[in-house]
């Protein structure tokens, strides 16, 4: 008995040749589309067996958006997702929206249409390769990087961070001072600023503190201030030689 179904994918031609392969296998198409602000509406108001909901960008905020919509709405609808091969979060993801099955946008059309059918009849569908590699990275999960450094930089002001950027390249307080257009004393006041916030007691420590928790990664390029050489607005003037 053949599925009455729908196909909504990123790509128009994709989605009308998927459509007609699974015509000829006998099954019902109601509607091959692209996935615009009105797919979640055509679905709902088709309310086919299943759909095929194929994209690119399982990862995208949102992407599975429209799962959300369709099982609210039309909880008897079966979503089988057609994608890349996405982390294990990804397919968390699109089970947790709804979707009913998760394959492979390469699958021959057998494995596809078999996925249909075991979601109509209500199965939890995801193609054993994918599973393999989803508990594969569960098992052996990829590093991490060290957050450390975002929460330091959250805590300095981007006037702090490119200082602390200019310590770090070995520039003296003269020469942050001419680089950043203010007054040596408020260069020595934002280096002070920067040490006590960091927790560290020295330029070097500072440094290296930055280095290893990648926060210098993720620091914008230092660049030269706008103010005029001298001092900067309301900053206290540079005593007399």
């Amino acid at each position: 008995m053949g599925v009455r179904l729908m196909v909504v994918d990123d790509h128009r031609l994709l989605a009308e040749a998927l459509a007609s392969a699974l015509k000829l296998r006998g099954h019902r198409v109601l509607a091959a589309a692209a996935p615009a602000a009105g797919a979640a509406e055509l679905v709902v108001s088709r309310s086919p067996e299943v759909c095929l909901l194929g994209t690119a960008t399982p990862a995208e905020p949102g992407a599975f958006d429209p799962i959300v919509r369709i099982k609210r709405e039309r909880p008897q609808v079966a979503v089988v997702v057609l994608g890349p091969v996405p982390s294990p979060r990804g397919i968390a993801a699109a089970f947790a929206a709804g979707a009913s099955g998760y394959v492979r946008h390469d699958e021959r059309i057998e494995g596809v249409e078999r996925a249909m059918v075991k979601a109509r009849a209500g199965e939890a569908v995801v193609a054993p390769q994918l599973l393999q590699g989803a508990f594969a990275e569960l098992l052996n999960p990829a590093a991490q990087p060290d957050d450390e450094g975002q929460r330091l930089l959250r805590m300095l002001t981007p006037r702090e961070v490119e200082v602390l950027v200019r310590v770090a390249e070995g520039e003296d307080t003269r020469l942050i001072a001419a680089g950043m257009g203010i007054a040596p004393s408020t260069a020595r006041t934002h280096v002070q600023r920067v040490l006590m916030k960091l927790g560290v007691g020295s330029r070097l420590e500072a440094a290296a503190l930055a280095a290893r928790t990648g926060l210098l990664d993720r620091a914008p390029a230092a660049a030269p201030s706008p103010a005029p050489a001298g001092r900067e607005p309301g900053s206290p003037a540079e005593p007399a030689p």
